[in-house]
């Protein structure tokens, strides 16, 4: 990369988010993590352009606006505020914040699709794929569900299987549903238009090893070359929330054809507000610098699909795409049981300060594909530790004699080689930022804090203060302190900008920046008075956090619970003989309804078909597992001789069967394909 004296244009992205969903604390990984990046080459003098956008189009927007009884478009523009406000309040400084339904992306996409074309790189041809005959509509992959072709796993996607891993084509699965309203797919033939990937094997072998990628990412692509690249298609059939396909009436676009070409448009948006040029940073020989941020799981889309895209519709490729791992918390994935999938929201309704979540994920993250964890303790520890028993300790031992004894003027010594050491390492932590490096730059932030407490703690200046004699090296003491505070604030602005700004106000000083290094607090500055800068994290703060996200994922009592692995007769829990099993009724019931509960924050009302007259109501504990819809049609197994209990919502005339664990659930049991329903379980 260039130096920070040789001046660069330079845009930079972060994945859309979708506007399905809140932004959570795996989300915050990338969008931290690009936004020091880019407050780091800002503070070089760099002119940065930060642009993102919410990813709004396909199947789920439309079945989610279409649930809730509003339009997409209303839900996108609820969800585009939800989203802003969370970015913005953990200090995300993207310069423009956009929606991929928008105007510029419409006429971008249409364009782009229209230059494919007419390179020779888009195909059509007639498709089977499954269709819904209740919903009257052609399914996407995750929404049909089914046994997996392979490992024979039940309630799998259509597109791969999380069991075994295998992938295959939804028309593989075994009894397959349609995860919208349960019913069996139908095969369908329809017209789709195709990008001709496989036609540009060469350039993509070539591109992605051209330094552009990350060596483990480059490797990752050479095993899709080496099993061939599979021409991509990128429409589909109404109905559909997206942008209709030029001259092709009922066809949209795949959200994946737009939403990359969603940060064209952001950017274009911004141009169009603020007079930038929009060819000096995406025309095919432009000179300026573009750089994505992507999690890893989206490497194929953006290694690939992206720049054949760019490449064939004469737009320029990315200068580098910066792929990272995924978030563990505690050691495991987020738990909803655990209390451990944690909103953005939440966060900062527990914790508050966002910039103790930036300080503990840049200690964590370096240029790597590795996932990282957030160990809660450690966050706890190491936040007190480093934000509060080192950096903030410096001024807060100090400050209050400049201001008390010297009316806050500062009088620093000459030549004081801890100042000196502070400095020398400017060149080191700016290369460990411009590398992702965020850990290895910490770890030298934080020594040099060591380096500075050492020098407070020799100089005592508490027991200075009590020496008639000591007045002046009291003063230049405390002011060197300060220069060293002062000099650890600028190292650390990329990741704790909001503190450094109430620094720099205390401090009395202009906006730091890079160059600032080689600055130094004078004789006679004057500072402000000090006030209190951060807390201590209370570690009940992290209790109240996790016990507010915990879903109660235990089965209710109409909810027979079922263990998801078998454990010995010993540690299984109270046992029973035969005798009493063979007095529970278990029937296949057909769920023929199924809806929510109003007031009920767990609970979905259950209409249950075994072949009597009528059928049962039961009130199940799964509404954190799923949507109503997704369960109408489905087979299940139902505890038929309970005897019926009268809830303060209704009377429930029997039990489902669940099973769930630590990681998520409950999940209903189903049967296997044959079964019908009433049929007694034995």
């Amino acid at each position: 990369m260039a130096t920070a004296h040789t001046a660069r244009k330079i845009l930079v992205t972060s994945a859309l988010p979708y506007a399905n969903g809140s932004i959570h604390l795996g989300h915050l990984v990338e969008y931290i993590q690009t936004d020091i990046w880019v407050r780091f080459q800002k503070m070089q003098g760099h002119t940065v352009h930060y642009v993102c956008a919410d990813d709004t189009h396909g199947t789920p927007i439309m079945l989610r606006a279409e649930k809730e009884g509003i339009t997409p478009e209303a839900l996108i523009a609820d969800v585009h505020k939800q989203h802003s406000a969370d970015f913005n309040e953990f200090l995300v400084g993207f310069d423009h914040y956009y929606s991929t339904n928008a105007p510029e992306n419409k006429a971008l996409s249409q364009s782009i699709y229209l230059a494919l074309k007419g390179a020779g790189k888009i195909a059509s041809k007639v498709i089977e794929q499954f269709y819904d005959p209740l919903k009257n509509m052609f399914l996407p992959d995750r929404f049909i569900k089914g046994e997996c072709p392979k490992c024979h796993a039940k309630d799998q996607y259509g597109d791969s299987c999380e069991v075994c891993g295998a992938t295959y084509n939804p028309t593989e699965l075994i009894n397959a549903y349609s995860a919208v309203s349960g019913a069996a797919p139908v095969r369908k033939e329809t017209e789709h238009y195709f990008f001709k990937l496989s036609e540009c094997a060469d350039f993509l072998k070539e591109w992605t090893r051209s330094g552009t990628l990350q060596g483990e990412a480059a490797n990752k692509m050479s095993e899709w070359f080496e099993s061939g690249l599979n021409d991509w298609d990128i429409s589909r059939d109404a109905p559909y929330f997206g942008f209709e396909i030029p001259d092709a009436p009922g066809k949209y676009f795949y959200v994946w054809l737009d939403a990359p070409i969603g940060y064209m448009a952001s950017f274009k948006k911004l141009c169009a507000d603020t007079g930038l040029d929009f060819d000096e940073y995406w025309a095919q020989d432009a000179k300026t610098e573009l750089y994505h941020f992507i999690g890893k799981d989206i490497l194929y889309f953006h290694a690939l699909f992206w720049p054949a895209t760019l490449e064939y519709s004469g737009y320029r490729k990315p200068t580098k795409i910066f792929a990272h791992g995924f978030l563990t918390v505690n050691g495991e994935k987020m738990s909803k049981s655990r209390g451990t999938f944690i909103t953005a929201r939440s966060y900062l309704e527990h914790i508050k300060n966002p910039e103790y979540l930036r300080y503990y994920y840049a200690a964590k993250l370096n240029s790597s594909m590795e996932d990282i964890d957030l160990s809660l303790d450690d966050f706890v520890a190491r936040v007190n530790s480093d934000l509060v028993g080192k950096y903030i300790n410096i001024a807060s031992r100090t400050a209050g004699f400049i201001n008390k004894q010297f009316d806050g003027q500062l009088r620093p010594s000459s030549n004081n080689p801890v100042v000196a050491e502070l400095k020398s390492s400017a060149a080191m932590i700016a290369e460990a930022f411009d590398s992702r490096e965020y850990g290895k730059a910490l770890r030298e932030i934080m020594r040099l804090a060591d380096s500075a407490n050492g020098f407070v703690a020799e100089k005592a200046p508490w027991v200075m203060a009590k020496q008639a004699d000591q007045t002046q090296a009291l003063q230049e003491v405390c002011s060197d302190a300060l220069e060293l505070f002062r000099l650890l604030t600028l190292y650390l602005k990329p990741v704790l900008p909001k503190l450094a700004g109430e620094v720099e106000q205390f401090l009395n000083i202009e906006s730091l920046s890079w160059t600032s290094v080689t600055e130094e607090l004078t004789a006679g500055h004057r500072i402000q008075s000090y006030q209190h800068l951060i807390t201590r994290i209370d570690p009940k703060w992290i209790l109240d956090m996790t016990e507010a996200n915990k879903e109660n994922l235990t089965a209710s009592p109409t909810v027979a619970p079922v263990k998801a692995s078998v454990a010995p007769a010993e540690t299984s829990g109270m046992e029973i003989s035969i005798d009493d099993f063979t007095k529970v009724d278990l029937r296949i019931a057909k769920i023929i309804h199924a809806e929510h509960v109003e007031g009920a924050e767990k609970l979905l009302r259950l209409s249950l078909d075994i072949g009597e007259a009528k059928p049962r109501q039961v009130f199940a504990g799964i509404k954190s597992a799923y949507d109503p819809d997704q369960l109408i049609g489905r087979l299940t197994l139902m505890v038929a001789n309970l005897a019926p209990r009268k809830m303060k919502f209704g009377l429930s005339e029997g039990m489902v069967l669940a099973a769930s664990d630590e990681s998520g659930g409950p999940f209903i049991l189903s049967p296997d394909a044959g079964a019908q329903l009433g049929m007694r379980v034995k």
